[in-house]
């Protein structure tokens, strides 16, 4: 991680004070993360330590302090004497140590004496998107969208009921033509017991040719149908569309989720590590711990 000690404070107070604020307690109490932060032990000396923040509950005060080591290198054991022989006399503090390295053999157990948390606070790492099974998780996601527009109907023919219109409409006496929107006129097919708007008809056209682009027409006979439109009920016997299928639009949508993640925080003594989102988001996971010659995960022999 290329960054100055102030820096790596930065990140870390970035990252816990996401932490603190997605949990209950922390945004009741609006809990703020203090940088640089002056404490008079017993004996009225001036402790500065990197973070600090406080919080009441039950009338008691819970005072925390984190020690930021910006290290290219493990954690040595005189880090933790040098932690322990300044909170000696400020009993009242809970010690936290963050590194973005490791911590050598030897540093948690003596941690763990004296009350003392480490954790790793860090950016991400492929770790980071694998399962407990080392099963690879999704990164990115890169996805292609087609979205189908519905026929459109370019031109409409329609033969009418010569019968009906002789016995229902002798006022029709030559080429009748039928105009308006495709929804507002409607085929009631009485045989089929259908009713189903120009519209409607030019979407079931686009499934008849499964949404291929290019131009079509459709002849349908009917037994007993009638146009309506507007205040016109007209017979028909037959109808012959042509309609004109669009090329679908395409859209790729891709997600990194890796640029959302802003680091990640692992709790060596609690074998769990959470990782902050730019949202504010925190998800908690099982810390794998990957074993090697030299110990566990986050320790290094000296």
């Amino acid at each position: 991680m290329d960054k100055t000690g102030k820096e790596y404070e930065n990140f870390v107070v970035k990252l816990q004070q996401a932490i603190l604020n997605s949990e209950e307690y922390g945004k009741q109490k609006n809990i703020i993360i203090k940088k640089n932060k002056i404490i008079k032990d017993n004996n009225g000396i001036d402790r500065e330590f990197d973070l600090y923040w406080e919080y009441e509950l039950g009338g008691f005060t819970y005072k925390t302090v984190i020690e930021c080591k910006d290290y290219g290198s493990p954690v040595k054991l005189e880090k933790i004497d040098a932690l322990i022989g300044k909170i000696h006399d400020i009993p009242e503090l809970k010690p936290v140590i963050a590194t973005n390295s490791r911590y050598q053999s030897g540093v948690p157990k003596k941690a763990s004496k004296n009350g003392i948390d480490l954790i790793i606070v860090r950016e991400q790492n492929d770790s980071d998107w694998c399962n407990e099974y080392g099963i690879p998780l999704t990164k990115i996601l890169d996805i292609t969208v087609n979205s189908y527009l519905p026929a459109r109907i370019t031109k409409f023919d329609v033969m009418l009921d010569e019968k009906w219109v002789k016995e229902n409409r002798p006022d029709i006496t030559k080429p009748f033509r039928f105009g308006g929107f495709d929804d507002e006129m409607f085929i009631d097919d009485i045989s089929n017991k259908e009713k189903y708007s120009l519209y409607d008809f030019a979407v079931k056209l686009s499934s008849l040719e499964k949404n291929k682009p290019g131009d079509y027409n459709k002849m349908t006979k009917f037994n007993n149908a009638f146009i309506l439109y507007k205040n016109n009920k007209i017979k028909v016997s037959l109808i012959n569309v042509f309609f004109f299928i669009p090329k679908p639009i395409e859209t790729r949508i891709v997600i990194d989720y890796s640029k959302e993640l802003l680091g990640v925080v692992e709790y060596l003594n609690k074998g769990i590590k959470r990782k902050v989102f730019e949202n504010g988001n925190i998800q908690q996971e099982k810390l794998i711990l990957k074993i090697p010659n030299n110990g566990s995960r986050g320790l290094k022999k000296q």
